[in-house]
Formats: C-alpha cells, sequence, structure tokens
C-alpha cells in the first residue's frame, strides 16, 4: 500500500494554511483619521512646500530615518521606483556598467536600462546566496560605475568585502534591501550598508501598505535628486535652483497619505515579525536536521537574518532522487495557504530563473556556475514560517518532510 500523497497516499494536511496577514484595527483607525482629514496626498509637481507630501508622508519618513538610524528616507510607491530614483540619483548613464544579481525579482537587474547603462551579471555565493566578492570583482571594466547588491531572501550581502572593492574601483554600491528589513550586519542595518538602500512595502513582504518602497541615504546629494526623480524633476529643478541636470527627469513614484499612514503603523510591529519568523525557522530546522540530504546555512559571522523565506540545500546524490521529485512528493502531502490558494503550496524548487536567461538578454547557460546549480538543482525555498504559523501548522510542514524522507524508496521505484 502507497503511503505518499503523490502516489495515492493520505495527506497530512487537509486545511489550508493560515494567511500571513499583520493588518489589524491600528491601522484601520490610522486609515479612518487620513480618510476624515479629506487628504489623501498633497504632493506637488513643484518647487513648493507640498513637493515633499503631505503630513503622513512627512512623519513616515521621518519615522524611518530614525528607526534604520539613518540621514534620509524616501518614500516611493514602490522598490522598484526606488531601485530607478536611485540609479538615476547616483549619475548612472549611457555607456556605464552596473553589476548586478542574476538571482533576484527582474528590476534588480534592469533598472540600469532605464538610463541606458548595461547590467553585468557576476554570480552569486553558494552557500548566503548574495552577490560573490570575488566575482564582482572579475567583471569591473573601465566602464563600470555603480553594483546593485541583493541581500537575498533577508540575509545582508557580505558588506565588508564588497563595499572595500567599492572603495578600491570608486564604484556607489547600491543595496537592493527589499527583503532584509530590521537585521543586522556588524551592527549596522541592512539597506544602509551601502552608499543607497531600497526597501520594499508591497503586499508580500514583512510588512507592507499594500504597494510602496522607501530609499534611505546618508549622502545628501543622492537624497535630493531622489526627492526630484520621484517628483517630476524636470518640472522643478529651475525653481529650485539645480544645477546638475544629469537624470533630471522626473517620475510619479510619489506614496498616498493612506499608504504612509499604514506604513508608519506597520514599522512598529516589524521587530516582533522578525522574531516570530527566526524562532520559527530555527524549530524547522531543528526538526529538519535529522534529513541527511537536506542542509540548512547559518547566517555569515556578524549578521542576522529576516527570513523573508525560509531557504535551504537539497542534495540529490544523498537522497538519491532528484530535488524536484523530492519536493513535489512533500507538496502533496500538504495544502496552500489562504488568500493565496491559486499559488499552490508555498515550497519552490529554485528561485526565480537566473535572469540572464530572460528574454530582454538572451544569454545561454554558464554565465554563472553557482546560481545555475543552486536553481536548477540545489535550493529550495518555503513560506510556511510566517509569523501567523502556528505550532501544529509548523509541525505539519516537519511531517511532510519527514514522512517523504522516510517513504523515499516509492520516490525511486
Amino acid at each position: 500500500m502507497k503511503k505518499l500523497a503523490i502516489n495515492g497516499g493520505p495527506k497530512v494536511r487537509k486545511k489550508f494554511f493560515p494567511s500571513y496577514d499583520v493588518i489589524d484595527e491600528r491601522e484601520i483607525r490610522a486609515v479612518s483619521r487620513v480618510l476624515r482629514s479629506g487628504v489623501l496626498s498633497r504632493f506637488l509637481g513643484a518647487w513648493h512646500p507640498d513637493f515633499f507630501g503631505g503630513p503622513q508622508i512627512q512623519a513616515l519618513e521621518n519615522e524611518w530615518s530614525n528607526y534604520f538610524k539613518v540621514k534620509n528616507a524616501i518614500s516611493v510607491n514602490s522598490a522598484t521606483s526606488g531601485l530607478i530614483s536611485a540609479l538615476g540619483a547616483v549619475g548612472i548613464g549611457l555607456g556605464d556598467e552596473v553589476i548586478v544579481s542574476p538571482y533576484s525579482m527582474s528590476i534588480s537587474a534592469t533598472a540600469p536600462l532605464f538610463y541606458g547603462a548595461t547590467p553585468v551579471f557576476a554570480d552569486v555565493e553558494p552557500k548566503y546566496f548574495c552577490l560573490d566578492p570575488k566575482s564582482i570583482e572579475a567583471k569591473i571594466t573601465s566602464r563600470t560605475k555603480a553594483i546593485i547588491v541583493v541581500d537575498l531572501f533577508g540575509h545582508p550581502y557580505d558588506a565588508e568585502a564588497v563595499n572595500k572593492i567599492a572603495r578600491k574601483h570608486k564604484l556607489i554600491v547600491i543595496e537592493d534591501a527589499a527583503q532584509a528589513p530590521a537585521v543586522k550586519y556588524k551592527n549596522k542595518y541592512a539597506g544602509t550598508l551601502g552608499d543607497i538602500g531600497i526597501f520594499s512595502l508591497n503586499y508580500h513582504k514583512h510588512i507592507h501598505c499594500g504597494e510602496g518602497g522607501m530609499v534611505v541615504t546618508n549622502n545628501d546629494k543622492f537624497a535630493d535628486r531622489v526627492r526630484l526623480i520621484r517628483n517630476h524633476a524636470e518640472a522643478v529643478v529651475e525653481k529650485k535652483g539645480t544645477k546638475d541636470l544629469t537624470n533630471m527627469l522626473g517620475f510619479n513614484f510619489r506614496m498616498t497619505e493612506i499608504e504612509a499612514s499604514i506604513a508608519r503603523e506597520q514599522l512598529k510591529k516589524l521587530p516582533s515579525l522578525i522574531e516570530k519568523r527566526v524562532k520559527n525557522v530555527n524549530y524547522i530546522s531543528k526538526k529538519l536536521s535529522t534529513i541527511k540530504f537536506i542542509s540548512f546555512a547559518e547566517p555569515r559571522p556578524l549578521a542576522e537574518h529576516a527570513y523573508y523565506v525560509h531557504p535551504f540545500l537539497f542534495d540529490e546524490k544523498l537522497a538519491g532522487v532528484s530535488r524536484d521529485i523530492f519536493i513535489e512528493a512533500v507538496k502533496a502531502e500538504l495544502m496552500p495557504t489562504k488568500r493565496r490558494e491559486g499559488e499552490g503550496v508555498k515550497i519552490n524548487s529554485g528561485y526565480t530563473k537566473p535572469l540572464y536567461l530572460l528574454p530582454i538578454f538572451r544569454k545561454k547557460r554558464g554565465v554563472c556556475p553557482n546560481v545555475e546549480k543552486l536553481h536548477f538543482k540545489e535550493l529550495v525555498f518555503h513560506e510556511l514560517m510566517h509569523p501567523n504559523m502556528k505550532k501544529a501548522d509548523l509541525d505539519d510542514v516537519v511531517k511532510s518532510f519527514i514522512k517523504v524522507a522516510e517513504n523515499i524508496l516509492e520516490l525511486k521505484q
């Protein structure tokens, strides 16, 4: 008699997992106050006091700056907008090269294209999944102007090594910290480790306001130019007296007062949400440590982890079956998550396809060996450790992995 659900056996779990929902009455009251005020936005695309937005925007930016101990925080309508604004602010232009990660959301690599620059893909670290400093240095040319590092899955990049390379070659470091809020590397927050950093506030991040993002920097010039690009720079620079007009073609990248009011309440919850993620990840990792073909990497020394997702490595030789077959069997034992039912069980083999394989780039395989090995053979990640998961929910995740591991002969046959 078959025991595994993928072969017709009984499932470990027959009900949906709880949704990740961190909105409560505090956000509802905050939004109500904004609605009653009648001020849903106060941005003007002109050099005027309202160029900087309304009271909720300015309060959020001050609170974000204070929390992350950074001089400037600028709200935008998405992390995508933040990356585009950051590249424009640091002066990236036609013919420049920007070193990027092949393993991230697409904008982490395509942002340079908005300014006529060329993305150059470096490989990732096989253990931590962030850009490999050695690969970065090997890709630097006389045209390289910046590096976009990604704190992938919630783990800060190797700031000590990468920043040293950047200083040596006089490069700007732009940090995509969309998945790594509120965690530190050597007592400094991710997002503030480079010259300019970007956070995400869209609906599936640690905290969110629907759609939104934040740009942070200690460089006043960069901050000033991000604000201009965010809000119709071309209509503002003359009266403002801006002399350097490089990339001073602006957009409407503005956040609304409602979104800002929600983000302010969400920011207050961030430490406890990260704490719960870490606790849940540690619980699952310990319970699954008996499976010899699964390994969980610890954070790099002196670094914390925000666990946007919980990644681990799968050894096909030790397992005797492919990663993809094993994970499909685990998923068959479980159920989807509420509100995301159409996405299936939130366990994945590999992350995004290496970005240089997208049609816009059309590069062949072989560009970044580490990322290809991870994506096509080794990497697994799941989202079933978010703060709304109870012990019984975590136990079902653990039981599913152990059940498939103990009955792996069914898969081999």
